[in-house]
């Protein structure tokens, strides 16, 4: 019987496993296929790290994370969790290759990722140009030209933030109206330097072995291809929550959940069901940064201490 099951290998869960088995927990398996680190791990400089003084890569900035949270007792299991139910107060867990797990408490660190527009250039050139995080990139292009593709609330706010750091900032979006909320919208019309690139489709981002150069969007309406030259794409059309352990069969979920599928927690990171925790990108206002999810997973480890008693 495991004291804690933690699913996702990423900052939220390793910092949750430094903090369980440092508080005194016993039993506590980290579930992730590959190794440790997150989505971060892609970055290919990070500058906004507390602490680190130096540009570096998310390789870098993670790599000794893993020695040290399993410094107390952490258990990496190299097995996904596909997954996960309750009965009474105990959680069964199945995993991918069939082997059951059972745990008193469980903590759901799978986190979320960007969706992909699909247009031409977006994979070769990802990381290189075209980003998904305004915060974490956004300084790279101060005082340039870049573009931001996308129409809800993230996408116009996005494009407000860029707007303080960047010289001109093109909204690129399919239709000719948004998905944001009234307010979100006027502020980002009252932005001058936004250029609302409206009702048109991304044909292909462009640019060479430097990185990208530019890209091509196509009217709706005429037919016109215009070249937006831009060294900075920022791509915001929706985030895939990875919720799948904990959806039933029926297609209910073991917790609440928004219209997203992002998990509802409280302060504690707190699930509805008790026991169930969730912590970084996976849960709802997840600030989609490292030390938030770092710190998300402090603040479960903590209070699953308490939970479990």
């Amino acid at each position: 019987m495991l004291d804690l099951a933690i699913i996702g290998g990423g900052p939220a869960g390793l910092t949750a496993g430094l903090y369980a088995t440092r508080g005194g927990l016993n039993n506590v398996v980290m579930f992730e296929m590959g190794m440790p680190g997150g989505q971060i791990t892609g970055s290919s400089e990070i500058e906004n790290y507390p602490g680190q003084g130096e540009v570096m890569t998310g390789m870098e900035l993670m790599q000794n994370w893993p020695e040290q949270c399993q410094k107390f007792g952490l258990k990496h299991e190299m097995n996904q969790i596909t997954s996960v139910v309750k009965e009474n107060d105990i959680f069964k867990l199945t995993a991918v290759d069939g082997k059951e797990y059972e745990a008193k408490t469980v903590l759901m660190a799978t986190g979320s990722v960007p969706r992909r527009a699909g247009f031409e250039g977006e994979d070769k050139f990802f990381g290189q140009g075209i980003s998904t995080c305004a915060t974490c990139d956004g300084f790279f292009y101060k005082g340039k030209e870049v573009a931001v593709v996308g129409g809800g609330d993230t996408a116009l706010e996005e494009a407000v933030y860029l707007a303080k750091l960047c010289s001109k900032v093109y909204l690129v979006h399919r239709r000719d109206t948004y998905r944001a909320a009234p307010s979100t919208i006027e502020h980002m019309k009252n932005t001058e330097n936004i250029e609302e690139v409206t009702n048109v489709t991304v044909e292909e981002v462009f640019g060479d072995n430097t990185g990208v150069l530019g890209l091509k969007v196509k009217s709706k309406e005429s037919g016109e291809i215009r070249d937006l030259p831009t060294p900075g794409v920022f791509v915001f059309v929706g985030r895939d929550v990875l919720n799948d352990p904990i959806k039933n069969e029926d297609g209910s979920f073991l917790c609440d959940v928004n219209e997203q599928g992002e998990v509802i927690v409280n302060l504690k990171m707190e699930t509805s069901t008790p026991g169930l925790y969730a912590a970084g990108d996976i849960r709802i206002d997840a600030a989609k940064q490292v030390v938030c999810a770092s710190g998300d997973g402090a603040t479960a480890a903590v209070n699953i201490i308490e939970y479990i008693g």
